[in-house]
């Protein structure tokens, strides 16, 4: 079994504890039908214990693809209370600044362009970003005033949605690295108050959306139905925007191996290597040469080319 579980993460549960009752769900299946296979499983990029929604689940040779999910843009739908600054940026901490502005609809829509494009962002103090070898979060926790340097983000969009007494909701596509709790910071001091998240739900993680993910529980009935693989996702629906390349018997073979393959014309750049229709490797062309980027560990049958 190789291939993607998308969650609808619940509110409360941590990635890596998701993680867990997704290995939960995988042995109940294998007890089950009286199998003895294990599998890896890992995640495609970690969803705060406050946010719900998409979160990518690698399962066998996937997990090799985890870490470019790391890298993928993303799309959160959040919303900010204004009025209120907490130390955590978020509902679980406590108050640490307040302001009586509470500003309007125009108002938000006003800064809401001051965003969009390449900006400097500080993450929150309360994150997992390691500082001479120690967690943010940890130091912050001990009483310390951990200092953290900006970064270069990018946010590709930001929209506004509703609005509340105090509140408003807003769309934001965003790229890898970006704290939705640090822009909901920011955009209420440019608007002359405070605030913080109550509400952040992820809808889009590089490929995946809310419309393959699946709840916990839905997990949990097909693991006691031994019917885990029809909600997967195969390993190639975390590459859908890199180009296909047939290839050979004879060179998926050199690729498994990890040679290189010389004297192609395809172009430069990334593409995904198949035998008939087993993923071999994704690969990076250049220069006429093709070089295995991640290889993975699955042998076609003969039906299969």
């Amino acid at each position: 079994m190789h291939g993607w579980i998308i969650l609808d993460k619940p509110h409360g549960l941590g990635s890596t504890q998701a993680v867990s009752a997704v290995k939960r769900a995988l042995r109940t299946q294998r007890e089950l039908l009286g199998g003895t296979e294990k599998w890896k499983v890992g995640h495609g990029g970690t969803l705060d214990p406050l946010a719900t929604g998409v979160l990518p689940i690698a399962v066998g040779e996937a997990t090799k693809l985890a870490g470019r999910m790391l890298d993928s843009d993303k799309i959160y739908d959040f919303t900010i209370k204004f009025g209120e600054q907490t130390d955590t940026l978020d509902l679980e901490g406590k108050v640490v600044a307040k302001s009586d502005v509470i500003p309007n609809f125009g108002d938000v829509e006003d800064v809401l362009a001051d965003f969009v494009g390449e900006i400097d962002q500080v993450p929150p103090v309360y994150s997992a970003i390691k500082i001479d070898g120690a967690r943010a979060y940890d130091l912050a926790r001990s009483g310390e005033a951990p200092e953290i340097k900006s970064r270069r983000i990018t946010i590709y969009a930001l929209d506004y949605l509703s609005e509340e007494a105090g509140s408003v909701t807003l769309r934001a596509h965003v790229s890898k690295g970006t704290y939705i709790r640090s822009l909901a910071r920011d955009i209420a001091l440019a608007l002359g108050t405070v605030g913080h998240v109550t509400m952040l739900r992820r809808i889009k993680a590089g490929p995946f959306t809310l419309e393959t993910a699946i709840s916990l529980d839905k997990l949990d009935e097909a693991a006691r139905g031994g019917t885990i693989g029809g909600l997967m996702l195969p390993l190639t629906a975390g590459l859908d925007d890199i180009p296909a390349l047939a290839v050979s018997p004879d060179e998926a073979l050199a690729l498994r191996q990890g040679k290189v393959l010389s004297g192609s014309d395809i172009a430069t750049g990334l593409h995904l290597a198949f035998d008939g229709i087993i993923p071999v490797a994704l690969v990076e062309a250049q220069d006429g040469d093709i070089r295995v980027v991640r290889g993975f560990n699955l042998m076609p049958k003969e039906e299969d080319r």
